[in-house]
């Protein structure tokens, strides 16, 4: 299992387009992909758990890959958040 931190920076936070591409990347792995923000602990893979987190511009996650291609994941993850999510 590997994590890392990484502050969101798209204008408009994970709102639903960015939220989309967000769970799409992580949905290329076979890996578990979650993140934490505050209290809540999210599928990465799942559009309505990423939503229901509302994180706006700024906020800080903690990313977590799990399995067999979790470095891979991870990169991907931290490339398409640094990217602006299509923003």
């Amino acid at each position: 299992m590997i994590r890392e931190t990484i502050a969101i920076t798209n204008p408009t936070g994970l709102h639903l387009r960015p939220a989309g591409i967000f769970c799409n990347t992580a949905s290329k792995f076979k890996c578990r992909v979650t993140f934490r923000y505050d209290e809540t602990t999210a599928n990465a893979k799942s559009v309505l758990s990423v939503l229901g987190a509302c994180i706006k511009r700024g906020d800080e996650i903690e990313l977590e890959c799990d399995g067999p291609d979790e470095e891979e994941a991870m990169a991907a993850m931290i490339a398409v958040i640094k990217s602006g999510l299509g923003e």
